[in-house]
């Protein structure tokens, strides 16, 4: 959520962006509403006026004057009262329009309506050429019975799997060797809640727009996140923190669930796209300096390419546009890792600003040494999640007898196990 002052100062560019974001807003109504509410609240402030200038004056009356004064109070009570039962519904629909208007972007970011718009603006590591003819991550962990698609179909439907054996050893030292590597950097670890209410999601930006990804527990009323950045930004909503105690740097640990919606026929072999998997993110409140939060950004995008570099990925940074980036978004790259099944790169790790549209829908905000109280700037990065990453892993590190050489950092979380065989 953006400064309604600002908005108004800045309607031209925030139409353009939502323009280029692909999202439609009504910025002439909204501005219409404030302009009322404005009124209404000029009318109520100059009735509390009236009302306190009243209340020092009566005990100098006399006794006919303050009965005059007390009946005049009756109707200017009355008067207020009818104002601010106007204002009420005013400020549930502006509010409404509030959420709806889009984070401005950062200079560098491509514009364009959609992913194809996504620039790469770097390339790492050397891609494996085999001399073998290679088998995909699904035959892969079929042969070597570390993936069951097929039974995880039969227990929980499209998108459903299992990891057993040494897949799941191997998803579990990927996540606390992850846990492991993010903890020396000293980002504190938080086991969040994966159920959580509404406010937790319309504050991180993911309603409205994002509604038909995201599971909706009914009776409850509660949903499914599906990323622990909703739990850690909304930790410390409604509070103040010291600048002694910022950058704040925390890394969720959590399940994730998604829908995947829209996505019907697209990726369904495999693991590449899921309704349910692990993730550890990045997230960090830092001061509400565009300065400060770009060494933040550049700090998680470092922490991922030191993490990939570890397991010997190749991969690329794609720089994503503005139809890609979604609503909150001032900046955002993606990661994307080479997986031969696919013969491309595929993604695996998004890296965000946010700067304050998350603090403000939050109400995230810190006091400096002078004692003036901001908005935080809020970032968020993948470090790991499982288990698209396994993609690359298991395909990149394939044997022509069909084992899997675990990667090197990954051995002492599998008691030094040195392969994956058949058994």
């Amino acid at each position: 959520m953006l400064d309604i002052k600002f908005i108004r100062e800045n309607k031209e560019l925030l139409q353009t962006v939502a323009g280029q974001k692909n999202i439609k807003v009504d910025f002439e109504k909204l501005i219409k509403l404030d302009d009322k509410r404005r009124t209404l609240n000029q009318k109520i402030d100059e009735l509390r006026t009236q009302k306190n200038q009243t209340s020092k004056e009566i005990p100098q009356m006399s006794s006919k004057d303050r009965e005059i004064a007390l009946e005049k109070m009756k109707v200017v009570d009355t008067e207020q009262d009818k104002l601010e039962e106007q204002l009420k519904p005013l400020l549930i629909e502006i509010n409404d329009l509030m959420l709806q208007v889009p984070m401005y972007v950062h200079k560098d970011t491509p514009v364009a309506l959609d992913e194809g718009g996504n620039v790469s603006i770097k390339e790492v590591g050397e891609i494996r050429k085999f001399d073998f003819t290679i088998k995909d991550h699904v035959q892969l962990g079929k042969d070597l019975d570390i993936i069951d698609g097929e039974r995880g179909v039969k227990i929980g439907g499209s998108r459903a799997y299992v990891l057993k054996g040494d897949g799941a050893r191997l998803e579990q030292s990927l996540l606390k060797y992850a846990q492991d590597f993010i903890s020396r950097k000293g980002y504190t670890l938080m086991y969040v809640p994966v159920i959580v209410d509404r406010f937790a999601l319309e504050g991180t930006g993911f309603f409205p727009g994002s509604e038909d990804q995201i599971y909706h527990l009914g009776k409850d009323d509660k949903y499914l996140v599906g990323t622990s950045e909703v739990a850690l930004g909304a930790y410390y909503s409604n509070e103040v923190l010291d600048i002694k105690n910022i950058p704040c740097k925390m890394a969720g640990i959590s399940t994730c669930f998604r829908r995947e919606a829209g996505t019907y026929g697209k990726d369904t072999s495999g693991v590449y796209r899921v309704h349910q998997f692990n993730k550890v993110e990045q997230f960090i409140l830092c001061e509400g300096s565009e300065e400060k939060s770009q060494a933040m950004f550049d700090e998680l995008a470092k922490n991922v390419e030191e993490f990939l570099a570890s397991l010997k990925l190749p991969y690329r940074i794609l720089n994503i546009c503005t139809g890609d980036m979604g609503r909150g978004k001032y900046q955002m790259y993606d990661f994307e890792c080479w997986m031969p099944s696919r013969k491309n790169y595929g993604e695996t790790h998004s890296c965000s600003n946010l700067h304050d549209f998350q603090a403000r829908r939050l109400n995230l905000r810190y006091k400096d040494a002078d004692g003036k109280i901001s908005y935080c700037h809020t970032l968020n990065n993948t470090l790991v999640a499982t288990p698209r990453i396994l993609i690359p892993i298991l395909e990149l590190n394939q044997n022509e007898d069909g084992s899997i050489n675990i990667p090197e950092v990954l051995r002492p979380y599998m008691d030094n196990q040195e392969k994956i065989v058949k058994k």
